[in-house]
């Protein structure tokens, strides 16, 4: 499974990428709009510093604004996914525009039957939600099974992307659901190093290793 840093923070994806094991970010107009700095500029300047997709959120709710803005996002840098919203605009764009060669990430799906609409349409990626789910006592990862499933039946290309992955458990989970990717926030991926185990070895091998190679102190 692929793991993408859900954020536009340029710190935490320095961070991440120098651990080489981004494969690519997603972001979001309330991501961006974080980091005060206009879409087209931001997403720019993630794509100097991660080698991989990059998911750029049109703002437009109509068509045709649609339309307009994907052909802009994508042309900022060749490994820009458009992303629109699970709606009847969003399809629309992602059906037509699917076709000239722009990949889309469709975002906001909350159902098998929008997984399988967004795969009709030529998506690249379908984004369904899982903490969201939760939230509202609902198991989230069913979800991306119940999608990963109707993709294998018809052998659509649409990749699983599991959003809203809020803890190295959502992680873990998410890979066991079959999904092609998981994006999940910077603390999220940080935390998926820590086990008291390993620290606990560790511990042990130095100073198993201390005890028997250090120089005696001076005088013995």
């Amino acid at each position: 499974m692929k793991l993408f840093l859900d954020t536009a923070n340029l710190d935490e994806l320095r961070k991440g990428a120098a651990w080489g094991i981004v494969d690519g970010v997603t972001t979001n107009p309330s991501l961006i709009a974080k980091e005060g700095v206009p879409m087209e500029q931001q997403i720019a300047r993630i794509c100097e510093i991660v080698d991989g997709e990059i998911s750029a959120e049109v703002v437009s709710t109509k068509h045709a604004e649609m339309v307009e803005e994907a052909y802009k996002l994508s042309r900022i840098h060749k490994h820009v996914v458009v992303k629109v919203p699970m709606t009847r605009d969003g399809i629309q764009t992602c059906a037509k525009l699917s076709k000239e060669g722009i990949r889309f990430n469709v975002t906001l799906c909350f159902s098998p039957a929008q997984a399988l609409l967004a795969a009709k349409a030529g998506a690249h990626f379908i984004s369904p939600f899982v903490g969201r789910f939760d939230d509202i006592a609902t198991e989230g990862m069913e979800l991306i099974r119940q999608i990963v499933k109707i993709y294998q039946n018809y052998g659509f290309k649409t990749q699983v992307l599991a959003a809203s992955l809020r803890s190295p458990l959502h992680v873990a989970q998410a890979a066991l659901a079959g999904a092609h990717v998981g994006t999940l926030p910077f603390k999220v991926l940080d935390q998926m190093f820590n086990h008291p185990l390993t620290d606990k070895g560790l511990e042990q091998f130095l100073k198993d290793y201390a005890k028997a190679f250090d120089p005696a102190p001076a005088g013995r």
